[in-house]
């Protein structure tokens, strides 16, 4: 599925969003919902640093979750000589002890970096995540992309600008590659592709696509609510 481009405006809410994402990034923040406890979903950053994705992740908050915001460059320098799977899942176990999660399977999103991490180990966790959403994420390290799509085991919903050439980490002819390979084998995996959309198109000052953007989020929330619940 392939959106068109939204339009980019300086809005006053882009001033916001950018001014709130411009705070401090921290390892892990909870963001509680508004019910005051709600099923976790674990938020990954990119590499920019969890300054970045704090505006969304609030709005994932809102839905009624509890949120852990994660600094994702934390989870990696946290694998002193382990897989990343096992930085990756003890930062999972850890968000799990946060005062306003409520127990069950979990949802994970990632942006970039964090989106690579949710997508390559989140998609095969199916005895501890109910969905995955990973927003422009790194591919680079999917070689064997059937191999790969056949550890799928958990529903995944994947963003990707067509025009994303960032490091040549998330190209979208891996991302069509990967979502060719789902269809043939019948996995959980929908891939939305955003035309002439590049890298980072959450992120307020690097290249904010506000269509792409909200389009996005109100696919993860459809996504986290018919998983999830709430």
């Amino acid at each position: 599925m392939t959106i068109g481009r939204g339009c980019r405006d300086a809005s006053l809410i882009a001033i916001l969003v950018a001014l709130l994402a411009s705070q401090p990034a921290i390892a892990q923040e909870e963001i509680p919902p508004p019910s005051g406890k709600g099923r976790l979903v674990v938020v990954l950053s990119g590499a920019t640093g969890a300054g970045n994705y704090r505006v969304i992740a609030n709005r994932i908050a809102a839905l009624g979750y509890d949120v852990a915001l994660f600094d994702s460059n934390t989870i990696n320098a946290a694998r002193k000589g382990r897989p990343l799977s096992t930085a990756l899942s003890d930062a999972v176990a850890r968000a799990r002890q946060l005062p306003h999660a409520l127990p069950g399977k979990i949802g994970m999103v990632g942006f970039s970096l964090g989106g690579g991490m949710v997508l390559g180990y989140g998609s095969a966790w199916s005895n501890d995540v109910a969905v995955v959403a990973a927003w422009y994420p790194s591919t680079l390290e999917i070689k064997d992309v059937p191999a790969f799509v056949g550890r799928i085991r958990v529903p995944v919903v994947m963003f990707a600008g067509t025009a994303d050439e960032y490091r040549f980490c998330c190209m979208i002819d891996k991302a069509r590659e990967i979502d060719g390979a789902a269809k043939a084998a019948n996995a959980p995996f929908e891939l939305t592709t955003y035309s002439g959309v590049g890298h980072g198109f959450s992120i307020p000052a690097t290249g904010y696509d506000s269509g792409s953007t909200e389009d996005a989020l109100a696919r993860t929330a459809v996504a986290l609510k018919r998983h999830l619940g709430g």
